[in-house]
């Protein structure tokens, strides 16, 4: 009784760290909303975002007032002066610059709409690495999977080998066969490390996408398989709305339109104001001002000639861009189709391989089995049989990734 309280105290003892070793067990959508939050690349975004922000507030700021101080009409050293008149003016000088206010708020539109361009952006990104993160969630599944389906094998194998070495003294079985048995359990725990190599991929991948230490432990919830809900129809207009880079193309699209009307207020004249003080140096002369406000003339045939072929190139690119747009949507609309049947196809495929193939290699393996026990079969003719329901249960669970790997692909292409 005293020792099996002390078994029990230390596994106690045992049972934090061991669970702390293995991590805590992380559903897929928390993986992907710790992506959203924490992902580096993503954080640039929000940077970028800002950086536009601001420059669109520093695009309403008025250019620096200048400032000048000098002489005026002095006449040269060494020259006779016949009057104090002659003597010319100390002059102060003050000029600002007077922009457009039109022009200031239409560039700040333009140029806040391309912080709209970087969030959009981000979707696409964000998009992107979620089904990155799809991807290797259902390869460490899988392989779990396929983990779980050598070890059970594996049992088989070692039960005949322990059979074998118990007729070899008998002179009812061949050593050869001991050693074959061997070979093919150490082959299955090959198979099972290189699994357990893609589980530590897996983990390692999703790690640095949740922008946590590589080797940080946590576990998959192995009950979450992709569920395929194959839509009835597709509209352009729908996958419009869906689709994030056809949003961020939207977006692109309105800034080049407010840059074009950004472009159209350079037909709007802009001002100035000079002030000029002057200070004469003889004692004849008053003190004398200039004020003068100036008015540039942008419709000038040689100066609207830039804005104006600059509107016609802008207008050229969004319409390149509106059937860019459209050709996606159509392109979209038809591969979502192709995938839909292929999909379908494949969850049939799999169906009759797990319900007709599967069953019928795991009653011969049974039957040989048993015929092996009696001693009316020989041991490579199960091992036969071992290694076609192993291949094939491990085939399923390809076929399995395979169909996984499609779903995210396609949900991937719905709202890229």
């Amino acid at each position: 009784m005293t020792h099996i309280i002390k078994y029990i105290t230390l596994l106690l003892l045992l049972l934090p760290g061991l669970l702390r070793a293995q991590g805590p067990v992380l559903p897929l959508d928390t993986i992907l909303q710790r992506i959203d939050q924490n992902n580096l690349l993503l954080q640039s975004y929000r940077f970028k975002a800002e950086s536009y922000r601001l420059n669109a507030d520093a695009a309403t700021a008025w250019m620096a007032p200048m400032v000048g101080a000098g002489t005026f009409m002095t006449p040269y050293p060494r020259q006779n002066v016949m009057d104090d008149r002659d003597k010319g003016s100390l002059m102060l000088q003050l000029e600002q610059d007077i922009p457009n206010p039109a022009k200031q708020q239409a560039k700040r539109r333009y140029i806040a709409s391309q912080g709209n361009v970087e969030a959009a952006g981000r979707a696409v990104t964000l998009n992107d690495l979620k089904a990155r993160a799809r991807q290797l969630y259902y390869t460490w599944l899988v392989a779990k999977q396929r983990i779980t389906v050598l070890e059970e094998n594996s049992k088989i194998m070692r039960t005949m080998k322990k059979i074998e070495e118990v007729r070899y003294p008998y002179n009812q079985s061949q050593l050869g066969n001991v050693f074959k048995a061997d070979a093919k359990i150490e082959e299955n725990a090959n198979m099972v490390r290189m699994q357990e190599g893609l589980i530590a991929k897996a983990r390692a991948w999703l790690n640095s996408l949740m922008d946590r230490p590589g080797n940080e432990p946590f576990e998959i919830d192995s009950v979450a398989p992709p569920e395929f809900v194959p839509a009835a129809a597709f509209d352009t207009a729908a996958l419009a709305v869906a689709r994030k880079d056809v949003f961020k193309m939207d977006e692109s699209i309105r800034s080049m339109q407010l840059n074009i009307e950004s472009m159209r207020q350079e037909k709007k004249p802009d001002f100035k104001v000079r002030f000029d003080h002057m200070q004469p140096l003889g004692n004849m002369m008053p003190k004398a001002f200039s004020a003068m406000g100036m008015v540039s003339i942008p419709i000038a045939p040689w100066s609207s000639r830039m804005y104006r072929s600059g509107i016609k190139a802008m207008q050229q690119d969004v319409e390149a861009m509106r059937w860019e747009r459209a050709a996606m949507l159509q392109e979209t609309q038809g591969m979502l189709y192709g995938m839909q049947y292929e999909i379908r196809s494949m969850q049939r495929r799999i169906a009759a391989m797990e319900e007709k193939i599967v069953p019928s290699l795991r009653r011969a393996l049974e039957a040989a089995f048993l015929n092996y026990q009696e001693n009316r079969l020989s041991l490579p003719e199960v091992i036969d049989a071992w290694e076609a329901l192993t291949m094939m249960e491990l085939n399923v669970l390809d076929e399995k990734l395979k169909r996984y790997e499609m779903i995210v692909s396609y949900e991937k292409e719905l709202y890229r």
